[in-house]
C-alpha cells in the first residue's frame, strides 16, 4: 500500500482521531518520545524488521501530533522544503558541513 503524506495523516486521523483528541498534545508527545527511544534502541542493535517497525511507529506518532495541533504536514513540508534547502535554497544542499541542515 502506497500513500502520500496527506493520505497517511488522514488514515491516522480516521483510525485514532478520537483517542488522540482525548489524550491531548502532552500525552501524545510522551508516546512520541517513547517511540523515538525505541527507534534509537533498534538503530543500535535491532534487527532490520525492528527498525522498519519503529520507523513506522515514530512517523505515526509524529503524524498524530500534527493532527492534535491542526498542522497539515503536507503543507508544512512543502513550505519548508519545496524550494530546496531552507538554508541555502539549493538542491542538493550546498550549506557547509558545520551549518544546519
Amino acid at each position: 500500500m502506497s500513500m502520500t503524506l496527506g493520505q497517511l495523516q488522514q488514515r491516522i486521523k480516521d483510525l485514532y482521531g478520537a483517542k488522540d483528541a482525548a489524550r491531548g498534545v502532552e500525552g501524545t508527545f510522551m508516546w512520541f518520545m517513547e517511540e523515538v527511544g525505541e527507534l534509537s534502541a533498534a538503530l543500535r542493535n535491532g534487527t532490520t524488521e525492528e527498525r522498519v517497525l519503529e520507523f513506522a511507529d515514530v512517523l505515526a506518532w509524529l503524524v498524530t501530533l500534527a493532527n492534535c495541533t491542526g498542522v497539515d504536514l503536507d503543507e508544512a513540508v512543502r513550505r519548508k522544503y519545496g524550494g530546496g534547502c531552507p538554508g541555502c535554497g539549493k538542491t542538493p544542499c550546498e550549506c557547509g558541513t558545520t551549518d544546519k541542515p
